[in-house]
């Protein structure tokens, strides 16, 4: 059977058309791939009620753009504990390092394993800076000593705690200085028996009688004998303290007797 020009054409055509049919294939594949391994790199994101997109950035904390509290929680890792807030808890100071660290301001903060910030600072006293920020109250253990509170908030820098704490230990100070024994200072009297009732009833000026000392009789006024006596009497002695205990007791009785009559 003779063969056309036509007849050697098509076959031609239909080898070319298949030729042209795997390359679409082929594109669309690498196309399916590079879509595959764009979702793959890209961060994982979340729409909310409202149509706003959070995003997890992979260093333990949630960004809403939109603001509020969802999602928004941020790890922080202070000296090998780990402390869990919110970033709107941490942005209430804008002076603050935590606010800073929040918006990566200049900082290049280092992250554990978890994504958790690494702060190394004592975590025993981080817990009343973190309150503080939470509610706007100073609270914290009686164990804590005031002065480590202070150093803490000194270094995240938050003025008005800082404010706070000075007051709080001026207070504290106040008190302690309010409770030490006042000093007492003492005296002794010699008089002779008959001058005894009248100097123990006018005693003034906070002085008060504390004990009485027979001494014998030294004197004789004709026929009677004039006992004689050494009277002890005491009297607090106020004065502006500093803070701390006196050394010696206030029981402590000091007796300076003068020579006798000549």
């Amino acid at each position: 059977m003779a063969t056309t020009a036509d007849d050697e054409w098509e076959p031609a055509l239909h080898g070319c058309h298949h030729h042209h049919n795997n390359n679409n294939n082929n594109n669309n594949n690498n196309k399916d791939n590079e879509a595959g391994e764009t979702a793959t790199s890209a961060p994982a994101s979340s729409t909310e009620p409202g149509g706003k997109t959070s995003h997890n950035l992979g260093n333990g904390s949630v960004i809403n753009p939109g603001g509020g509290n969802n999602g928004k929680w941020v790890r922080l890792n202070v000296g090998g504990t780990v402390f869990l807030t919110t970033r709107q808890t941490l942005l209430k100071e804008q002076t603050s390092f935590l606010y800073r660290l929040c918006q990566q301001q200049d900082l290049h903060s280092d992250t554990d394993e978890t994504g958790a910030y690494v702060i190394d600072r004592d975590p025993t006293y981080f817990g009343p800076i973190l309150n503080y920020l939470r509610h706007g109250k100073l609270v914290y253990n009686k164990e804590l000593a005031e002065e480590g509170v202070l150093e803490e908030a000194e270094f995240y820098n938050i003025t008005p705690l800082i404010k706070l704490i000075k007051e709080r230990i001026i207070e504290r100070d106040s008190k302690s200085t309010q409770q030490v024994p006042p000093k007492h200072v003492y005296r002794v009297l010699q008089c002779q028996e008959e001058e005894l009732t009248q100097m123990v009833s006018t005693m003034s000026d906070g002085w008060k009688f504390e004990q009485m000392v027979n001494i014998g009789s030294s004197y004789s006024y004709g026929t009677e004998d004039q006992a004689e006596f050494l009277c002890v009497v005491s009297k607090e002695l106020h004065t502006p303290g500093s803070g701390l205990a006196t050394e010696q007791s206030h029981k402590t009785k000091l007796f300076q007797i003068h020579g006798s009559r000549m």
